[in-house]
């Protein structure tokens, strides 16, 4: 469900799990690969990216109301303990949106330093006010200090759907390409800020995102927030 390789000072982590819904399995793979960047000795980025029409779908509803989860309260709190790490990681990291992106799998884009869209296809998305689940507070944090004040006002109120030219006007995303060369430019990018200090970049940001950080890695989450 995660394939992580390197092309020279790039990591390139592609989730290929259909639509990328986040169950305990797949968080726990993308910690494993995370672990491997972040254990790396020497100059690297990092490019995440989906296949077919999906970046991610966000949490995996089924999964989490059925036996196999047992405590959603409790995954939801790794949700947000992955959310927090990516937001700090300690290299530079861009996300290759090749398709939807909804809901936590949205969130998981914001982490990211930069955003690269298909533009062709897909939408950035926070839909939760449809589907009446609000946000966590630790999930609100997070979407006011990556998204300008309106647009997250708008984003989390409205559930507006964002191509990839308004996701752009709106500051969502840096860029936006053909599908073709949606990997290709988050990798360029990557490529181009691989030799940042990877102590001193995750000291930035852990300093940057400090009390976003403290409220997604709060002990007690509401499952009022499930997004």
């Amino acid at each position: 469900m995660i394939e992580l390789r390197r092309e020279q000072d790039v990591f390139i982590l592609h989730m290929n799990n259909g639509e990328n819904r986040f169950n305990e399995a797949f968080i726990s793979a993308l910690n494993g690969a995370l672990d491997e960047v972040e254990r790396f000795d020497g100059a690297a980025a990092l490019v995440t990216t989906g296949e077919g029409k999906f970046y991610s779908n966000g949490l995996d509803l089924t999964w989490m109301m059925g036996p196999e989860c047992g405590a959603p309260q409790a995954f939801v709190g790794q949700v947000q303990g992955l959310l927090a790490r990516l937001l700090t990681f300690p290299r530079i990291t861009i996300a290759a949106i090749n398709g939807h992106a909804f809901a936590a799998g949205a969130m998981l884009a914001l982490c990211h330093d930069f955003r690269v869209m298909r533009d062709d296809r897909g939408y950035f998305c926070l839909p939760e006010v449809d589907i009446n689940i609000p946000f966590t507070p630790g999930m609100s944090a997070l979407i006011q200090a990556r998204l300008q004040p309106q647009v997250a006002h708008e984003a989390c109120t409205t559930g507006r759907r964002y191509g990839a030219s308004d996701a752009v006007a709106s500051g969502i995303v840096s860029e936006a390409c053909s599908e073709a060369q949606v990997l290709q430019q988050a990798v360029a990018r990557a490529a181009a800020l691989s030799g940042k200090t990877s102590a001193t970049v995750g000291a930035i940001k852990r300093g940057l995102y400090a009390q976003v950080t403290a409220r997604l890695l709060e002990a007690d989450v509401a499952l009022s927030g499930l997004g």
